[in-house]
């Protein structure tokens, strides 16, 4: 891929971000100038015409459940053709759901409901299947029918009040609660618009919240992990359900599409797409909480959700310049471009780095898990913020020098067990030496694999011999050095499948001592004592003379550096 063209790919995912964000903005806006409208035609007219701006398909009309439509294009311009929408959209319920229409590859009935309301549906279609609406657009969409449902509420509210000024006049104080309830309606909408334009994030969610209703207010993540809190009385440390309540609770939660109560809290889920990315929750363990504080709930979620897809597309995008930061470093990329990019995301690419090359698993398959704990493991250890996986393995640019072993043992806990080995190369002033160093690396952890060794965070300055063979210029003559001393011994391994080879290098790694190289091996002492007098017999060497001993575990070493070298 050219240079040219990779700066272009940024540039528009920036700018389908902005747009995006931009949708986001204008959606709470358009929502404040519904709220203010009492035409129920105006009302519908301005939601049908922001459509085509937020996604790629247009309204074809609003069927409210008393039996009127509303702005009918010419696909449902024929009764016959209305009656039969009416019937599937009397099958599906109030959570909305696909629909057939004459002429149309994709059509979709948004449900208009809101707290304790439903009004009817607004019908939205695609003419072509590109044109069918992306994740991100159908929340939007779900989004602005949420906000016309209360906007056409609040409109029959003001409708009813006009028809029953007589009557209110001489009900002073119930005129008094309505006209409250209004008030703290807009008062919702125009608090949490502020929070969105101003980019308050998840702390300011929660204080308008806690602004609104009085209640103390949580935002957690997923898993349950406290974000942010506004109020008194928070609990430290903040309680957690094991992971499986958690995710009952949060299927709950999607099922009823509304806020929904748990113990003491009434809960609201951030869901932009299918999975649940945040919650928020007020804290009402008297159970005292109304319609209008469900109704700021249920605001809050949805700006929850915009926010956290904001930040989750700039985290996303931040994560792939480093990655493919660290991909031209370790391909040796000009160190001037290298400079550049990384003053450009922040990140000071001088001070001295060194690669660390991970290998290992979890306790399931799941490749992206072991990717994410060692990245939770750097943060952790403040071993800083450039990974990128690589094969089955993941390489960290690692800015501070920290206990390697208890490095590694932080990513076993972040993985919640499994396995995982190091390789650490040398230490690089410049970025130029960054392959080098990855070179090192990767050495470092094919030596430990191929010595059978336990796993453990392995160090190419520590490797002794190993890096000493490792660097010479032309391999054959290590080569030369193993077939004259294993030679006999690595043909009867070829050709009888055997492993007498890897039976003396562990038999000489320990000493001589039988027990520890039986144990190494797994095998039975007798089994051991067997295949030693097999070598004895094939290579015509006597173990126990010192000179040998030292010259076959130089050999040995040297055996395994080929084999990790061509691996």
């Amino acid at each position: 891929m050219s240079s040219a063209v990779v700066p272009a790919q940024r540039a528009e995912s920036d700018l389908a971000l902005r747009h995006q964000l931009a949708n986001m903005r204008g959606l709470l806006i358009l929502s404040m100038l519904m709220t203010e409208s009492c035409d129920e035609e105006q009302i519908l007219r301005l939601a049908a015409s922001s459509v085509p701006s937020v996604a790629r398909c247009r309204a074809e009309g609003a069927y409210l459940i008393e039996g009127t439509w509303k702005a009918v294009q010419a696909a449902l311009s024929d009764p016959v053709a209305r009656e039969a929408v009416t019937t599937q959209l009397a099958a599906l319920g109030r959570n909305g759901g696909p629909v057939r229409l004459p002429g149309r590859a994709w059509s979709w009935a948004l449900p208009l409901g809101s707290v304790g309301s439903f009004v009817g549906y607004l019908l939205v279609s695609a003419d072509e299947k590109v044109d069918i609406p992306t994740e991100d657009e159908k929340f939007v969409l779900h989004a602005l029918a949420q906000q016309t449902a209360s906007a056409l509420v609040n409109a029959r509210t003001h409708a009813k009040e006009r028809a029953t000024a007589a009557e209110l006049r001489a009900a002073n104080e119930s005129l008094g609660a309505t006209v409250q309830a209004l008030k703290r309606t807009t008062r919702i909408h125009e608090r949490f618009t502020q929070v969105s334009l101003a980019d308050e994030g998840r702390d300011g969610i929660a204080a308008a919240l806690h602004e609104l209703t009085g209640y103390p207010v949580a935002i957690e993540d997923r898993y349950g992990n406290l974000q942010s809190w506004a109020g008194p009385h928070r609990p430290t440390p903040y309680p957690k359900d094991p992971p499986a309540r958690r995710e009952q609770l949060l299927r709950r939660a999607l099922r009823e599409g509304r806020p929904i109560r748990d113990g003491g809290r009434m809960l609201a889920v951030a869901s932009p797409r299918p999975d649940v990315i945040g919650v928020v929750a007020l804290i009402d363990p008297s159970a005292t909480a109304g319609d209008q504080e469900l109704l700021a709930l249920e605001y809050a979620g949805t700006v929850l959700a915009m926010e956290l897809v904001r930040l989750r597309s700039l985290a996303e995008t931040e994560l792939r310049l480093r990655r493919d930061l660290v991909e031209e470093l370790l391909a040796g990329t000009d160190e001037e471009s290298a400079l550049a990019r990384a003053s450009a995301l922040s990140y000071d690419l001088e001070r001295p780095h060194r690669v660390l090359v991970l290998e290992g698993r979890g306790r399931t398959q799941d490749a992206d898990m072991f990717f994410h704990a060692v990245r939770r493991a750097m943060r952790a250890s403040a071993v800083g913020s450039m990974l990128v996986t690589r094969g089955d393995t993941v390489v960290v640019l690692a800015d501070r020098e920290v206990d390697w072993e208890a490095f590694r043992e932080t990513v076993l806990t972040e993985l919640g067990g499994g396995r995982c080995r190091i390789g650490i190369g040398g230490r690089c002033d410049r970025p130029k030496r960054v392959p080098r160093s990855y070179r090192e690396a990767t050495i470092a952890l094919k030596i430990q694999r191929s010595a059978r060794g336990p796993d453990q965070a392995v160090s190419y300055d520590g490797l002794g011999v190993y890096q000493l063979l490792g660097e010479v210029e032309d391999p054959a003559v290590v080569e030369r050095l193993v077939r004259r001393w294993l030679g006999a011994l690595i043909d009867y391994d070829a050709k009888r499948h055997s492993e007498l080879v890897e039976t003396l290098s562990q038999y000489l790694e320990c000493g001589g001592a039988y027990d520890r190289a039986a144990t190494a091996l797994c095998v039975h002492r007798s089994t051991l004592k067997y295949r030693l007098q097999r070598i004895r017999e094939i290579s015509g060497l006597d173990l126990t003379d010192p000179d040998t001993q030292f010259n076959l575990q130089l050999t040995t070493r040297a055996w395994r550096t080929l084999r990790a070298l061509r691996s």
